[in-house]
């Protein structure tokens, strides 16, 4: 029945579907990040449209991703030297430059990115050259240099090893085969366990301008002085010389996938320690310039032995593996395709900040420790649990980083002083670097205090604890705002394909 004696409010279809548009708007963000990998061996970079949704409504300023699209891949740049060693800057910039516009954006079009440095790339002759490239976005841009370790990381993460192993709930061994070395990564459902990487790759050998092999790497010398080849242009420049290096790193690369005791040269090109063998894999995956040829994605030669590689690590796979070789999903262009981001309104009354002169601070790399703080706390687990996520970061202990773990159960001070020691032991040194707690869990102001006033923890120090932080995170925590007394916290999340 309608009721005349009352006044309504009659919403036409279009007026819903406005104000739905409206709510949409305020719990959904679209976001144009990119992702550039700059390598000893090669460099490029993509852009990617991301979709975030806020996590519950109004309630939370979190938001997650929903939706990546990967709307336009460079093409795979050689990476360019100068004669004295140092990377082209100028044509590196460039070639930026003309990827931006081809893909038709403007710098102000971006909203965030990643920058992955690796190899040559992050030593200190190239380091200021890359930065100035990328000064423009300083605040918006993650730029990490990945030593070996993370480069392990970031390629099984990127190929889709990762995934792959979370949705199969199986064991895989990553494999990624580059220009200069082999990363490899042990994954059990979907968690990295272990690590390794050695001196093998696709253009140890390689051919300058002019068409001679003039590019000779120390792995490549080591490898023809052993099998009595002259390691100089002219001896390089016979095809049966170059497959037979090839065919000796292929065996070099399959004693190290199947975890075979390393002969003499196998175990002076090791550029890490031997990856742990703590679980077998049922099958192992590819990724790197190597599986492009591997998989029958490429066929065109490019000046260098990646080819000759392939063919003979495809025979000893067939003759020595016991387990199937999968394609992960991303070959070459096994990297990031940019960085989420969002924003947590942190209480004042639940951080511990001693000096607020500390802040602000940018771009400081997540380490997300696997602590097992439940029942009595071994403060030498703890230590020895924060010393392991370093190495696998590439990280010194005296490094700016944020520290990120789950609390869980009681607060009682025995406990919190048994972990205090272990991150003490682990993590105390220079006065002068900052060290950023995120604790899941609501501990961290009496953390914070509890480390600096008992413990005798020296380095500068902010404890913030309800902030739930993942690997390969970035956070960035801004200046104290009065009123009303809160820390913004950016995190900012590595993507991949």
């Amino acid at each position: 029945m309608h009721d005349d004696l009352f006044e309504h409010s009659h919403i036409t279809d279009a007026e819903r579907g406005e104000i739905a548009q409206s709510i949409w708007r305020q719990e959904t963000l679209e976001m144009n990040t990119v992702g550039i990998d700059i390598g000893s061996s090669t460099s490029h970079l993509l852009f990617a449209r991301i979709r975030l949704q806020r996590e519950t409504q109004a309630l939370s300023s979190r938001f997650v991703v929903t939706s990546r699209e990967v709307i336009w891949r460079s093409p795979i740049l050689l990476t360019p030297f100068l004669p004295d060693g140092r990377m082209d800057a100028i044509e590196l910039g460039a070639f930026i430059q003309a990827a931006y516009r081809e893909a038709g954006f403007a710098r102000g079009d971006i909203d965030s990115g990643a920058v992955i440095l690796t190899g040559e790339a992050i030593k200190r002759k190239n380091a200021k050259a890359i930065d100035e490239l990328f000064a423009e976005e300083a605040g918006k841009f993650v730029c990490a240099t990945a030593g070996h370790k993370l480069e392990c990381t970031l390629a099984a993460h990127g190929s889709g090893a990762v995934r792959l192993s979370r949705q199969k709930g199986q064991c895989l061994l990553h494999v990624d085969m580059g220009g200069g070395t082999t990363k490899l990564a042990l994954i059990v459902n979907g968690k990295i366990v272990g690590v390794g990487a050695f001196a093998v790759g696709g253009r140890l050998l390689a051919q300058d301008a002019s068409g001679a092999w003039t590019r000779i790497d120390n792995s490549a010398r080591l490898v023809a002085e052993e099998l009595g080849l002259t390691a100089d242009p002219a001896c390089m420049g016979s095809l049966d010389a170059r497959r037979r290096i090839a065919h000796r790193l292929a065996e070099i690369a399959m004693d190290n996938i199947l975890g075979a005791p390393l002969d003499r040269l196998g175990a002076f090109l090791q550029l890490t320690e031997p990856l742990p063998r703590v679980a077998t894999p049922l099958a192992v995956s590819f990724s790197g310039g190597v599986s492009e040829y591997l998989f029958g994605r490429e066929d065109r030669e490019y000046g260098d032995i990646a080819k000759l590689l392939a063919e003979e690590l495809r025979q000893q796979l067939a003759k020595r593996l016991p387990v199937p070789v999968i394609d992960p999903g991303q070959g070459i262009r096994a990297t990031v395709i940019g960085a989420s981001q969002y924003t947590v309104q942190v209480s004042g009354k639940t951080i511990y900040l001693p000096d607020p002169c500390v802040l602000p601070v940018h771009g400081v790399p997540v380490v997300r420790v696997a602590l097992n703080l439940e029942g009595d706390i071994d403060p030498q687990a703890v230590r020895d649990a924060i010393t392991k996520a370093l190495k696998q970061m590439d990280l010194a202990p005296h490094s700016r980083m944020a520290i990120a773990f789950s609390w869980k159960g009681s607060p009682e001070h025995a406990r919190l002083e048994a972990a205090g020691r272990g991150i003490v032991q682990a993590l105390n040194g220079d006065r002068d670097e900052l060290l950023l707690l995120m604790i899941d869990g609501d501990v961290g102001k009496t953390f914070g205090h509890l480390l600096h006033e008992e413990l005798g923890f020296s380095r500068k120090l902010v404890s913030i604890d309800g902030v739930h932080l993942h690997e390969l995170d970035f956070v960035d925590v801004g200046e104290v705002r009065e009123p009303p007394g809160v820390v913004p916290v950016v995190i900012k999340s590595l993507l991949f394909s």
